[in-house]
């Protein structure tokens, strides 16, 4: 099932297909972790209008006549785009072609979607009997409420997310990123692995479905088990652990740090470095301090206030306290430790000249030599069709009668768009 890329990639998915049917977040990011790995991956997009996300903004850039909105270019690297209208005759006739070659399809429609328009899971199987299909909704395939449409905010709140989130119980905080869309993403393209790795032992393939509920409750972590184990319902308390002090954001002089202080050895060396007494009562252990929290963060600004903050993260570093500073995104990228990890890349992009984006987040080595063997060999995100007709000649397929224009900023009309992004 596997096909060979139109330029040869590296990479541990190196000759397999993904046909990513998603629009916005969470489908294209599960198909861009995939392709970061070397797949194969061709986005289908609406005619005219392409995804969603080509119209979110702004922010815009680019010329006045094509603005490309930075949201797309966020979740759309190294993919290859053809235009669609998967009502037409023939939107269907080059689908069954791609499903029938792929090793992976993606769509993340609400419930019943992809079934109107005539591609439910049984024909694809049909179809292709290896295929992985990755559904993802955004309350679930099933159950009393899965019609519902699922956005990233919403399911911050309806998952408990933004009840943790906040400078305290009374002001909910969504998290400064589709952080639902994004981890059902990476979850999808988790059991879309574990589906391919089953695929080599019994040749068959298999839907995999997760939701941006089940990806927000499968991080609940701790919180989750105070909540079914011991009872507790957890509250925001803004920049400072629930269970472990001093650990979270503390003013200095002109600044501020965040320390972690996780352990009681890690505990006796930090109150000796500041001259604290750590032997006192309320903070004798950490249960103590967690149930003194107040007193332990008046302490620790108390020793703080007459430290700027890089003096300050010196001698916290010289003690071995695991500490740092909270980053701009700016200086977060301008920063080497970033570079040094592979963590910007640049792309050459058709409209925008070159281009600098946020980097894959795996790197691989070769167990003989630990030379580094990740894919270095980066593609802009497309523009809306540009791949389109080499794709058909690709397919065996005659050329399309139009071909989709440059992205638009207008929403997708009810004709092209099947569904809600979930």
């Amino acid at each position: 099932m596997s096909t060979e890329s139109m330029s040869p990639a590296e990479g541990p998915l190196s000759g397999y297909l993904v046909v990513d049917l998603s629009r916005a977040l969470a489908g294209p990011h599960a198909g861009m972790m995939l392709a970061d790995l070397g797949a194969r991956v061709i986005k289908v997009e609406n005619p005219g209008t392409g995804d969603d996300t080509r119209g979110w903004g702004p922010p815009f850039v680019g010329p006045d006549d094509d603005p490309q909105a930075t949201y797309f270019l966020s979740c759309n690297r190294n993919k290859e785009s053809i235009a669609l209208d998967l009502k037409s005759d023939d939107g269907r006739s080059v689908l069954r072609e791609l499903i029938g070659r792929a090793d992976v399809v993606i769509e993340n429609f609400r419930p019943g979607v992809l079934d109107r328009l005539g591609f439910p899971a049984a024909k694809m199987h049909a179809l292709n009997p290896a295929l992985v299909i990755l559904s993802i909704t955004g309350f679930g395939h099933d159950g009393p409420e899965s019609w519902r449409s699922g956005y990233d905010q919403i399911l911050q709140g309806e998952a408990g997310l933004m009840s943790l989130t906040g400078s305290g119980p009374d002001d909910p905080q969504r998290v400064g990123v589709p952080i639902a869309d994004l981890l059902s993403g990476m979850y999808g393209a988790f059991g879309t692995l574990a589906a391919l790795l089953q695929r080599e032992r019994t040749g068959q393939g298999q839907i995999v479905r997760t939701s941006l509920l089940a990806a927000l409750i499968g991080v609940h972590a701790f919180q989750g088990t105070r909540a079914t184990v011991a009872g507790e319902t957890p509250k925001a308390q803004g920049n400072h652990h629930p269970s472990i002090a001093p650990y979270g954001l503390f003013h200095c002089r002109q600044g501020r740090v965040q320390i972690s202080v996780g352990s009681e050895k890690l505990w006796t060396t930090f109150a000796s470095a500041f001259g604290i007494d750590a032997a006192l009562p309320e903070f004798a252990t950490n249960a103590d301090r967690v149930r003194n929290r107040e007193k332990v963060i008046e302490e620790v600004e108390r020793v703080f206030s007459d430290i700027d903050a890089e003096p300050l993260l010196a001698k916290l570093n010289e003690a071995g306290i695991p500490a740092g500073k909270v980053r701009t995104l700016d200086e977060v990228y301008a920063w080497e430790q970033v570079r040094s990890q592979g963590l910007v890349i640049d792309v050459d992009h058709r409209i925008l000249g070159n281009v600098s984006l946020p980097g894959p987040p795996l790197r691989f080595f070769s167990t003989s030599d630990t030379a580094e063997t990740t894919l270095k060999a980066h593609t802009a995100p497309p523009l809306l069709d540009q791949d389109g007709e080499q794709i058909r000649q690709w397919l065996g397929l005659a050329p399309a009668g139009r071909t989709g224009k440059g992205a638009s900023n207008g929403a997708v009309n009810g004709a092209a768009n099947p569904g809600e992004e979930h």
